[in-house]
């Protein structure tokens, strides 16, 4: 007597193997954190420094004719002393901090604000990495009012 195979053995077969190596892999992301998403180690006085810098996105900044928007425009950074930024909408219009290229900070993450920052809103960010004698500049714009814009340049501390 013969036995005539449907090709159903090899579904379950293969089913068995996908979900088993479904439960293993999930098993491996769910208990082993990548050195990728581990925080790096940054000195103390970086995370803290000596004072924060207020960057004010001034009154009538909605309008493509006033020529400040972001006040200052430049904000030169020294790690440790002032890389700790708020900017502050002083303004009566929503407005966003959006950078022109990305930027992400290794401890701070990805720089800009998640969505608007409202009249009497604020963004902060705190800048935490800058190379020995190079410094990092990053340039960045309101979303809705292109016109706006600023730069930061964050450079170590020279003491």
């Amino acid at each position: 007597m013969s036995t005539v195979s449907t090709g159903s053995q090899y579904g379950v077969g293969l089913i068995t193997v996908l979900v088993a190596s479904g439960i293993a892999i999930g098993y491996y992301q769910m208990y082993w954190l990548p050195e990728q998403l581990a925080t790096p180690d940054v000195d103390e006085h970086v995370l803290h420094p000596v004072k924060s810098t207020t960057i004010e996105m001034i009154m009538g900044s909605a309008s493509a004719d006033q020529q400040d928007n972001f006040v200052p425009k430049l904000v030169n950074l020294q790690l440790s002393i002032d890389n700790h930024v708020i900017w502050k909408n002083v303004d009566e219009t929503a407005h966003t901090v959006t950078p022109d290229h990305r930027y992400t900070d290794g401890y701070s993450g990805d720089f800009g604000s998640t969505g608007v920052i409202k009249p009497g809103e604020e963004y902060e960010f705190l800048f935490t990495e800058a190379p020995p004698n190079i410094p990092v500049t990053v340039e960045y714009h309101c979303q809705p009012h292109p016109w706006m814009t600023g730069t930061v340049v964050v450079s170590q501390a020279r003491f």
